[in-house]
């Protein structure tokens, strides 16, 4: 059975060091075997976690349990493979209903303009330079964050950039597309906010810490035009 590449890390967790302090409640770990299990135990519950896939704990132990106690599973791997593929769909759709909320009610505040593309964005400091081609390199600073608030990646640690923090630089089209179509509407020194749908990030296939059919909202600052 050939698995979503979202469960496949599942099958090929490195094992990592158990955590440092006292947890919740006792556990002896005594054996090596004892420490190896729990150690893969946690390793399952931070792939699970970061992944964000919801499950049942019970019925994940019953589908561990069979398949090591060797007995018959409550089903087949088609159906297996079924479920997860519906599991993903579900999911899909469900973003999506959350991204086009999203994008609906912030259009309606205040400052938010919106292409032609469907990229929605703030002007939160106009610059006064001049504006880069599809042809330039640019330097930046940004931060970008999930619907949820998290920081995926970002160019600078605190509140704003430092002096000792160092701009990033790249191809104005060497980036996902809204940035390569904001960074054009933007003059040298301007700092913008944008929130760039699904389609003109990663689309249904995700990055990294980026889940599928994510809208990314970035603070943007134009540094120079080289």
């Amino acid at each position: 059975m050939r698995l979503p590449a979202v469960f496949m890390i599942l099958m090929s967790i490195p094992l990592v060091a158990v955590a440092q302090g006292q947890p919740e409640s006792v556990i002896e770990l005594t054996t090596v075997g004892d420490k190896v299990s729990y150690a893969v135990g946690l390793n399952i519950g931070r792939s699970l976690q970061q992944q964000g896939l919801e499950v049942n704990l019970k019925l994940l132990s019953a589908g561990i349990a069979a398949i090591l106690s060797d007995t018959k599973p409550a089903m087949t791997d088609e159906q297996a493979q079924a479920a997860f593929i519906e599991y993903q769909s579900e999911k899909a759709k469900a973003g999506k209903e959350i991204v086009r909320k999203f994008l609906e009610e912030n259009a309606k505040k205040k400052g938010v303009q919106q292409t032609k593309s469907g990229l929605q964005y703030l002007v939160l400091r106009e610059g006064t330079g001049e504006k880069p081609t599809s042809q330039n390199t640019v330097s930046t600073h940004y931060r970008g964050k999930l619907i949820n608030g998290n920081v995926f990646d970002e160019s600078y640690k605190g509140e704003a950039p430092a002096a000792t923090d160092s701009p990033v630089s790249f191809g104005v089209t060497q980036v996902i597309s809204g940035w390569t179509e904001a960074l054009q509407l933007m003059k040298v020194g301007a700092k913008y906010r944008l929130f760039i749908p699904p389609e003109l990030a990663y689309g249904e296939r995700g990055q990294s810490s980026i889940p599928p059919n994510s809208l990314l909202i970035f603070e943007i600052e134009l540094v120079s035009i080289k």
